[in-house]
């Protein structure tokens, strides 16, 4: 075993002895909470390390077992992966930071159990992320769909019993009907399940297959929330806001758009599906899903559940980028991925610090919060333009790659499309932070004005992202370069 192999390795076991540091301290709070950010930041240091590795060209691989002759449980690192690890990892740093304030603030039950399985979806999302074949892919999906459940029923109320059915239900059923017939159907077809440069697929099957293999693809991977497999997501809401964050910025829908991702680039390859045309119908479905998300978004009063749908909406960005099947267009979803996990943790931060200080859920009920709380609404304000694709935040990179892959595809109505898209972004983001600052009945009881934020573990991270997003935006050439590998290799 080499020294790059070691590391992959020891990146994909990190979080899993962590979770079992966290759950054999769970008497201790203190030394509980201290493991948690420890194993985060060490397992953060580990995927940097690796960076220079797979810059230089290589591509660190460490074979588990062999399950059957040719089929191994394998992780190998490459671009997009390390891309995906190196925001799970990264952020989950500033979400243990976050969740110790929450936590403690809401005086929630069950908090080793929430750091355990915390740790343990993020090792899921490692596995993921290094995947060398669609079967390790597969296996760590699954195990992230387990080891979340425990997150979204945190609170065992009868609301969320019902909501980890509805997660359970939608996740499973298309992962075992859809992506596992689809994985099956390809090793058949080529005899192999690596992910290789180019594809595998070229010369393997008829148009009108391949047609059927990426819808069964597609729809599989039900965590990237593609319509109409997407109510699992809103439903999941019910969850801690940490655990929103993890759902929509961390692990698990970024788990469902970097498998898309992937298997496009690497399955089928997108100079097949550029020349067949086959991913035409997926272009039209993610634009479908990018402006109905949208327009339900706008019916929430409800902070979180329009976060959810703006976040369903968002995530048909990458998948609209992979479908069209060009330089631009992947690159441009790829970065998504990180510019969106920037914007979204910040508002997830910032709608669970307003619940903390101020008990509030609704966005009819924040007139003039801004005035309590304004280091949080102008974190809130950031991610908005950031997440609506606004310069000088990241998210304007994104889109603007997006819409350049639109017009080299010779799509222009999904130029049209984004930019609606954009103004319904400003359409259910704006008027929180216009209500918060100036419209509404005053946030304090006459005569008062003292700033009341959330607990400085809570304002800190929520602080850290919001500055994330306008750092990417001078960072994203660097960004570009490092993704332009994907199509190039």
């Amino acid at each position: 075993m080499t020294g790059d192999s070691i590391l992959v390795a020891i990146a994909l076991f990190t979080p899993l002895v962590g979770a079992g540091l966290i759950a054999f301290l769970g008497r201790w709070p203190n030394l509980r909470e201290a493991v948690s950010l420890l194993t985060a930041v060490f397992l953060a240091g580990v995927v940097f390390y690796i960076l220079p590795h797979v810059v230089s060209g290589d591509s660190p691989t460490f074979s588990l077992f062999e399950v059957l002759p040719g089929l191994q449980l394998t992780l190998s690192v490459e671009p997009l992966g390390l891309l995906y690890a190196s925001v799970a990892s990264g952020l989950w740093i500033l979400t243990s930071i976050y969740s110790i304030g929450y936590m403690r603030a809401h005086r929630e039950e069950h908090q080793t159990r929430f750091y355990t399985f915390f740790a343990l979806t993020i090792g899921a999302a490692i596995g993921i992320a290094f995947a060398g074949n669609v079967f390790t892919l597969f296996i760590f999906y699954e195990m992230m769909t387990l080891v979340t459940y425990p997150l979204v029923t945190h609170h065992g109320t009868d609301e969320a019993v019902r909501a980890g059915r509805i997660y359970l239900g939608y996740l499973f059923i298309t992962s075992v009907g859809f992506l596992l017939l689809a994985i099956i159907w390809t090793w058949f077809l080529t005899g192999t399940l690596d992910f290789q440069a180019g594809g595998i697929l070229t010369g393997k099957a008829s148009n009108t297959t391949l047609l059927v293999l990426l819808a069964l693809y597609v729809f599989g991977i039900g965590k990237a929330a593609l319509m109409p497999f997407h109510r699992w997501l809103p439903a999941a809401m019910v969850a801690p806001t940490p655990v929103s964050a993890l759902l929509h910025a961390v692990a698990v829908v970024k788990a469902g758009v970097f498998s898309v991702m992937k298997i496009i680039v690497y399955i089928f390859g997108i100079d097949l599906l550029h020349t067949t045309g086959l991913t035409v119908w997926l272009m039209y479905a993610a634009s479908f899903t990018i402006l109905a998300a949208s327009l339900i978004a706008l019916t929430k009063d409800n902070l979180k559940a329009r976060l959810a749908y703006s976040t369903i909406s968002q995530l048909s960005y990458i998948i609209l980028g992979a479908a069209l099947a060009n330089t631009w267009g992947v690159v441009g979803g790829s970065m998504h991925i990180v510019m969106h996990a920037f914007g979204k943790i910040t508002l997830f931060f910032c709608a669970g610090a307003i619940n903390v200080a101020t008990h509030k859920t609704k966005v009819s009920e924040m007139g003039q919060i801004g005035k309590t709380m304004p280091v949080t609404m102008i974190a809130f304000l950031i991610g908005s333009l950031s997440v609506i694709g606004l310069p000088p935040f990241g998210g304007s990179w994104s889109k603007w790659y997006l819409i350049t892959g639109a017009v080299s595809a010779g799509h222009t109505i999904l130029v049209a499309v984004l930019m609606v898209s954009s103004l319904l972004n400003i359409a259910y983001l704006m008027p929180i932070v216009v209500r918060a600052f100036f419209v509404g009945p005053s946030a304090n009881s006459p005569g008062e004005t003292k700033i009341k934020e959330a607990p400085l573990f809570c304002l800190i991270p929520l602080c850290i992202t919001a500055a994330g997003c306008l750092l990417l935006f001078f960072f994203a050439n660097d960004l570009y370069q490092f993704l332009t590998a994907i199509v190039q290799s």
